[in-house]
This record gives C-alpha cells, sequence and structure tokens, in this order.
C-alpha cells in the first residue's frame, strides 16, 4: 500500500522525468548541464527518498530551461491525494 503513496517527492520525480521525455534529454545530461553531482542526482530520482529541496529543484528547472511555474503548473501538484507532511 505504501507504494500508492503520493509524495511530494515521487511527484517531482514523475515531474522530472516527463520533461526530460518532452526535452529529449537523459539525466546524465541534467547533472551536466547543472553540476549536480551523480550522488546527488540519484538520491533526487530515487522516488523512494524524501529529499527534495526547492533549491536542487530550481536548479533541476533551470538544467530543463523551464520556468519554475511551468514545473509546479503540473496537475500532478494538485492531486488532492499528494502527502505534503
Amino acid at each position: 500500500m505504501k507504494n500508492n503513496i503520493k509524495t511530494v517527492s515521487t511527484v517531482v520525480v514523475k515531474r522530472i522525468k516527463q520533461i526530460l521525455k518532452e526535452k529529449n534529454m537523459s539525466v546524465y545530461r541534467l547533472e551536466k548541464i547543472t553540476a549536480i553531482p551523480h550522488s546527488t542526482m540519484q538520491t533526487l530520482m530515487r522516488a523512494d527518498n524524501n529529499s527534495v529541496n526547492l533549491k536542487t529543484v530550481l536548479l533541476v528547472c533551470r538544467g530543463l530551461g523551464v520556468t519554475a511555474e511551468y514545473f509546479f503548473a503540473s496537475n500532478l501538484f494538485e492531486d488532492e491525494d499528494l502527502d505534503i507532511d
């Protein structure tokens, strides 16, 4: 049942993956553009982590070439079942 819980971390990872697909970009390329260390990116991209912070999300947005507004405009963040505790 726990795997069905939508946390901020899992939704952020899902959104990053959506935009990577839109941009035809790999996680590796995003690491290089943002200079985020591989280990940090691995931690971020693990859907079961709780280590997402705004600074990293904004850095990822820059690397993806999107605004924070565009990133968070997804209906993923509007889900009533999103666990924000």
